[in-house]
């Protein structure tokens, strides 16, 4: 299976909130994962905002962004591209879409065209339901 990896799932897997560990093994699991540029963003931006509030320790932050780091260096990236811009900020099925996750969709949608087992990874529900409204398998 291929999987496209939302910031939501990433991040409850690597704070081991609830549901994490079964993210983990999904991600283990698949044969290739996706992700946007958006995501490694996302993350850097989550943890820092811990640390400064302290919630973790430097050591923590730094632990939690070097497994991040290992585990996205084997995904294939996605970049921002004008496309999934301009998809972005286009209607989807189910709204309303903040818009990082408008991004996150048309950047599966994007990837879909040349991954057509391509399933949308997300503890976000609205992210779900809009991804399968749009034909794409889902997990979380």
């Amino acid at each position: 299976m291929t999987l496209y990896a939302e910031t939501s799932a990433v991040l409850r897997w690597l704070f081991a909130e609830d549901g994490g560990e079964e993210i983990r093994a999904r991600l283990a699991a698949a044969t290739k994962v996706t992700t946007s540029r958006l995501t490694l963003i996302e993350i850097r931006r989550v943890v820092r905002r811990a640390e400064r509030e302290a919630r973790l320790d430097a050591a923590q932050a730094a632990d939690l962004l070097g497994v991040f780091a290992q585990a996205a260096s084997t995904w294939a990236i996605l970049e921002i591209s004008d496309e999934v811009a301009h998809r972005s900020g286009e209607a989807f099925p189910i709204e309303p879409v903040r818009t990082l996750d408008a991004i996150h969709l048309a950047s599966a949608l994007f990837l879909r065209q040349a991954l057509p087992d391509l399933s949308v990874l997300s503890s976000g529900e609205r992210v779900r339901a809009n991804a399968k409204a749009l034909g794409m398998g889902t997990c979380v």
